[in-house]
């Protein structure tokens, strides 16, 4: 009977979220500490092998039929996927994590990357159709859109008032490492 409240406990914690998203407090050595979006504290052990990428603004009209891209969406009021934010990966990063899945950035959000096969302009944005190795998807993307692309960067990058997303994984004894940092250029905030 222990067993089996000590399990029924264990399946109702929520589960260790993936990623941090927020503003890094300070530095100490391989050391960040985070302030959180929702407003926690984390600290982040960076591994040796860590990769950090900067995040910059580009323009809607950056995004061209053949981009790789990742775009987060959530339904509009016509059910039609709209993009909360668009991400254009260089070509070097050309199949980062193609497909679609759900995503924590927003309620009933999914993450789709994918190439841009169609490109339609309209009144309200552009209308992409984009495809990946099972399947394709059709969105709205609004000119109020942040649409941003990955740049170089390196650990000079993560200083105190960055914002990031660090991607974490919880160790057994309940710390936290990132491999994985993503920075936001020029005061950006990465909208992913």
């Amino acid at each position: 009977m222990v067993t089996a409240s000590t399990l029924y406990a264990l399946a109702q914690q929520p589960p260790t979220p993936s990623r941090v998203r927020g503003t890094i407090e300070s530095v100490e050595g391989d050391t960040l500490a985070v302030k959180s979006r929702s407003g926690e504290d984390v600290k982040l052990h960076m591994t040796g092998d860590i990769l950090i990428v900067g995040i910059t603004k580009i323009g809607l009209s950056d995004i061209k039929v053949g981009s790789f891209i990742g775009t987060t969406t959530v339904p509009g009021p016509d059910g039609m996927p709209t993009a909360v934010e668009v991400h254009v990966f260089p070509e070097a990063m050309r199949g980062t994590g193609e497909g679609s899945r759900p995503y924590d950035l927003k309620p009933n959000s999914s993450m789709t990357n994918a190439t841009v096969a169609e490109s339609v302009v309209g009144n309200d944005g552009h209308t992409l159709l984009v495809k990946y190795k099972d399947g394709e998807k059709k969105l709205l993307v609004g000119p109020e859109t942040p649409v941003v692309t990955y740049v170089p960067a390196d650990k000079s990058d993560l200083k105190a008032g960055a914002k990031i997303i660090a991607f974490m994984k919880k160790l057994p004894d309940g710390s936290f490492e990132t491999n994985r940092v993503s920075v936001g250029r020029d005061g950006l905030t990465p909208p992913m």
